[in-house]
């Protein structure tokens, strides 16, 4: 998409607004530009001050050399004006953090503010009212959220573009405690110009997006989304989460980013005709892109679920069947292989199930046979960490069996402080891992529906 590339590979980035002054929010976004790591030239605007952070300011970007994105924060009656000098500039990208328009129905100066952009076609507008974007990699982050009270996430293979900048950072501060990685988040607000079709397209491009995923609340063009939806739904997974599904929470969307809601009953059955996957919150969300980010596609339905703990594993085999999966059985000389390294009392069926005599040897073995059986199509593996043979090298084999990328493979493991280490360390290596087996079976389920829908899934 045209000029696009400027939002989130610019060389330089000016802050119309900036401050020397502490909590102000042109004072955070250049803390956090600069926290981020950003390598290019930041370049502060402020006609009252000389220097800010170290950085000389300038009066207008009209004075200040190069300039490839501007972030615009300062009220929003001033706003046009600041549009029409960006222009002049030939400033490629901009992004509106400022609040006012047509969100609170100030009609008139979100009229004067569009105005003033049509007069520059070539110029990219996201905003008004948004936090704009986050790209770990390139070190951009021109949120207004301070860093030591919203977390950011490590760099990943998930774009999240959001309406809602609030429902945005939210999830970017849960990932970030939870080790989900990023790759670009996008707060695009009221989408005078640059709406939800332009990202959608423009992430289906972007090689180290693996998965889409959208936070939306209405459409104003419904029509073009859903028609660019279906295309690139047959290449890159797009998971979806609405507001405004109930007739209550559509009247706060209208009031909240001046959107059209729409009726809940037809989009989602667009979305479902656009063979998007609709998630109904923020875990789901994230469990779903999760799985389909890190995952290989599946082959099949048969999940064989590998365990030291027997309970957990008959809860997961009836969520599992409730989602429309099925449990795998190995074939007899998988079983053979297994019993080798396994106690006499471990149970081979359905489940495997190692016990609390499990070590890492016997998940190794187990793992290794499930990714050659044929009658396999995925792995749930339960890992209860505290069990006392269960050596912590069980996290490093699991992180190299799930490398190979053969089939698809998670994990589920629940308990306190130790286990969420052992957690963390696998998530940083793109093992997706779940606390709980609902969660798990319908993240698999999603990753099945896909694949079917890729046409890999033979019935």
């Amino acid at each position: 998409m045209k000029n696009l590339n400027y939002f989130f590979y610019p060389k330089s980035v000016a802050v119309i607004g900036a401050s020397g002054k502490k909590h102000k929010i042109g004072n955070v976004m250049m803390q956090n530009m600069i926290k981020a790591g950003f390598k290019g030239k930041l370049i502060p605007i402020n006609p009252h001050e000389k220097i800010i952070l170290g950085k000389k300011c300038f009066a207008s970007v009209t004075e200040a050399g190069k300039i490839d994105l501007a972030l615009i924060a300062v009220p929003a009656g001033i706003v046009p004006k600041i549009i029409e000098e960006c222009g002049e500039k030939e400033i490629k990208a901009v992004i509106i953090v400022s609040a006012g328009f047509n969100e609170v129905g100030n009609i008139k100066i979100t009229k004067e503010l569009f105005q003033a952009m049509q007069k520059y076609p070539d110029m990219r507008v996201l905003g008004p009212n948004c936090l704009g974007v986050l790209h770990v990699k390139q070190g951009i982050d021109t949120m207004f959220l301070p860093r030591d009270r919203l977390g950011r996430t490590p760099d990943g293979r998930i774009s999240f573009a959001s309406q809602s900048g609030a429902v945005g950072s939210t999830l970017i501060d849960w990932a970030s405690m939870k080790d989900y990685g990023i790759n670009k988040f996008i707060s695009f607000g009221n989408a005078l110009d640059v709406n939800v079709t332009d990202l959608l397209e423009y992430l289906n491009k972007d090689k180290k997006t693996k998965v889409i995923c959208l936070y939306i609340e209405g459409l104003e063009h419904g029509r073009k989304f859903l028609e660019v939806s279906k295309k690139v739904s047959k290449q890159t997974p797009i998971v979806v989460l609405k507001g405004g599904v109930t007739e209550q929470g559509k009247k706060a969307a209208v009031s909240h980013t001046g959107s059209i809601a729409g009726e809940a009953r037809v989009i989602k059955a667009a979305f479902k005709q656009a063979n998007m996957i609709e998630a109904t919150s923020f875990e789901q969300l994230f469990n779903y892109a999760r799985v389909l980010s890190n995952e290989p596609l599946t082959k099949g339905k048969k999940v064989q679920i590998i365990t030291n703990g027997g309970g957990y594993a008959v809860l997961t085999s009836d969520f599992l069947i409730k989602n429309g999966l099925e449990l795998g059985k190995m074939n007899k000389k998988s079983f053979d292989k297994i019993r080798k390294v396994v106690p006499p009392h471990a149970e081979l069926k359905e489940v495997i199930d190692l016990t609390g005599d499990a070590t890492t040897k016997m998940y190794k073995k187990s793992i290794e046979t499930a990714l050659q059986d044929k009658n396999i199509d995925m792995i749930l593996l339960i890992v209860l960490f505290p069990t006392p043979k269960l050596e912590k090298e069980v996290v490093n084999e699991i992180i190299k069996q799930h490398k190979k990328q053969l089939k698809p493979l998670i994990v589920v493991s629940a308990s306190g402080k130790y286990t969420e280490k052992q957690k963390s360390l696998m998530e940083k290596e793109f093992v997706p891992t779940f606390s709980f087996p609902r969660s798990a079976a319908q993240a698999l389920k999603a990753l099945y529906d896909y694949s079917f829908f890729k046409g890999k899934v033979k019935r």
